[in-house]
C-alpha cells in the first residue's frame, strides 16, 4: 500500500511537473520571452502595419479606380473601388491632354540633371565639411544649417529677382545652375546626409592614402565616393522624386514653354477633348470637369518615379542605413 501511494505521489508529481511545463512553453509562445517576442504582440505590430499601409496605399487605390471608371461608374453610387467595367479611353485622353512626352521630356530634364549635379556638389562639400581643416568651416556649417531651416517661401521673392536679372526665367536653368553649386532643391540636407556619413568612415583610409602620395581630389573619388554609393543613391533617389513632384517653384519660375508635368496636371482640363466625367458640385448649365482623365493623368505622372523606386528599394533600404539616418 505504500509503495502504490508513492506510486501516486510520484506520478502525479510528473503531471504537474509537464502540466507546467506546457504552461510555460504556451506562455512563451503567447506572450514571449520578452513582451515583443510573443504572438500577441507580433499580432498587434502586424495590425497596426496593416492599418498604416492601408491609409497610405488608399489613395493610390482610389486614384487607379477613379482612372479606369466610366462616367456612368462614377455617377453609380453602388460601385466602389472595381469598376463594372476598365474604361482605358481616360488614360487616352490623359495622355493628349498632359501632351506627356513632351512634358516627360521636360521633367526628365530637370529631374535627372538635378539630382545628378545634387549628388556630385553635396557629396564633395558634405566631404569638406567631414574631413577637411579649413578657415570658417564651423560658420559654413552653420549657414547650411540655416539654409536647412529656413522656409523656401521666404526666399522665393529675392530668388526670383536673381533669376529674372540673369534672364533664367522659364528655363531649366533655374534649377540646375543652383544644383551645380549644391543650392537645389533640399540641397542642405543633402550635404547633412553626406557630412554624417564621411564622418562614420575610418580615418585610417585617409591616413593610408596620403601616405601613398595621393592628393585630397584623388581619395575623395578614388576612395571615399566608391565607399559613398549607398548615401549616393538615397541623396539621387530623394532629390529626383522632389524634382519630379514640384509644383510651387515651377509655378513661380516655369511657363508654358517649358513646363514638368506636375504643373501640366492641373491645366489639363482646358486642353482635353471630350471624355468629360462629373463635377459633382456643378449646377446647371456648367461644363463637368474630367475627373477620370485627371486621376489617370495623376497616375502617370507618379507612376516613373514609383518604378524607379521600385527597382531601387533593397539598395535604398541599405543607404538609409548606412547614412546614419535612421539612428
Amino acid at each position: 500500500m505504500k509503495l502504490e501511494g508513492v506510486y501516486k505521489q510520484v506520478r502525479d508529481d510528473v503531471r504537474a511537473t509537464l502540466a507546467d511545463r506546457k504552461t510555460q512553453k504556451l506562455k512563451r509562445l503567447i506572450i514571449g520571452q520578452n513582451v515583443k517576442d510573443g504572438v500577441i504582440a507580433k499580432l498587434i505590430i502586424i495590425a497596426l502595419l496593416t492599418v498604416i499601409g492601408f491609409l497610405y496605399v488608399k489613395p493610390i487605390l482610389y486614384m487607379i479606380s477613379t482612372s479606369l471608371k466610366s462616367v456612368a461608374d462614377m455617377i453609380d453610387p453602388v460601385v466602389g473601388l472595381i469598376p463594372r467595367e476598365l474604361n482605358l479611353d481616360n488614360y487616352k485622353d490623359a495622355w493628349k491632354g498632359l501632351n506627356y512626352l513632351d512634358g516627360f521630356a521636360d521633367t526628365m530634364t530637370i529631374a535627372l540633371l538635378g539630382s545628378i549635379f545634387q549628388v556630385f556638389t553635396c557629396a564633395l562639400t558634405g566631404y569638406a565639411l567631414a574631413r577637411l581643416k579649413f578657415p570658417g568651416k564651423n560658420l559654413f556649417f552653420f549657414l547650411i544649417l540655416i539654409a536647412f531651416l529656413i522656409p523656401p517661401q521666404l526666399t522665393i521673392v529675392p530668388l526670383y529677382m536673381i533669376y529674372s536679372e540673369l534672364g533664367w526665367i522659364n528655363t531649366p536653368f533655374v534649377f540646375l545652375i543652383p544644383a551645380i553649386f549644391g543650392q537645389g532643391l533640399r540641397g542642405a540636407l543633402f550635404i547633412i546626409i553626406f557630412r554624417q556619413f564621411f564622418h562614420t568612415q575610418p580615418k585610417a583610409l585617409e591616413e593610408a592614402a596620403k601616405i601613398d602620395g595621393a592628393s585630397v581630389f584623388r581619395l575623395f573619388f578614388r576612395i571615399m565616393m566608391p565607399l559613398a554609393t549607398g548615401a549616393c543613391l538615397v541623396v539621387f533617389l530623394f532629390s529626383f522624386v522632389w524634382y519630379w513632384n514640384m509644383s510651387y517653384e515651377a509655378a513661380l519660375f516655369l511657363s508654358k514653354d517649358f513646363t514638368p508635368l506636375s504643373l501640366r496636371l492641373s491645366s489639363m482640363q482646358m486642353e482635353l477633348l471630350g471624355n468629360k466625367a462629373i463635377d459633382f458640385s456643378a449646377g446647371v448649365g456648367k461644363d463637368p470637369i474630367s475627373e477620370g482623365p485627371k486621376m489617370a493623368g495623376a497616375f502617370l505622372i507618379i507612376f516613373p518615379p514609383l518604378v524607379i523606386y521600385l527597382i531601387a528599394q533593397r539598395w535604398f533600404t541599405e543607404g538609409i542605413e548606412r547614412t546614419g539616418l535612421v539612428e
